[in-house]
């Protein structure tokens, strides 16, 4: 039997709370993904299959900062651009990664911007 890798392990606990949790026209669902340099976070309407916002670490005004601080900044460009396209409420996706670190980071300053979860 072979073991599992970490990515695996992640996956498989991502489908788990997928299973649970789906974002709707009302309470959309805010997904993040974690790399080893930056975050994403994507707020999507899941019965519609579409994607309403998007931030990333990668934006212009982020990609110069430290990786430490990129959190944060993408969780409050990501609720200001929610907060533009109409957007106060979501469910939050945390993408089978432990709620800890750059994940809880950028949801604190997604609520802090403004979106409800």
């Amino acid at each position: 039997m072979s073991k599992r890798t970490p990515e695996q392990l992640r996956k498989r606990r991502h489908m788990s709370i997928r299973n649970k949790v789906a974002g709707t026209a009302d309470r959309p669902r805010l997904t993040v993904h974690r790399s080893n340099n930056g975050l994403h976070a994507q707020i999507v309407d899941d019965r519609a299959g579409v994607t309403l916002v998007s931030a990333s670490w990668q934006d212009s005004s982020i990609k110069t900062s430290k990786r430490g601080e990129r959190p944060e900044k993408v969780g409050t460009l990501v609720a200001e651009r929610a907060k533009a396209a109409g957007i106060t409420s979501v469910v939050f996706d945390r993408g089978g990664y432990l709620y800890h670190g750059r994940v809880k980071t950028l949801a604190e300053a997604a609520r802090a911007g403004g979106l409800d979860f």
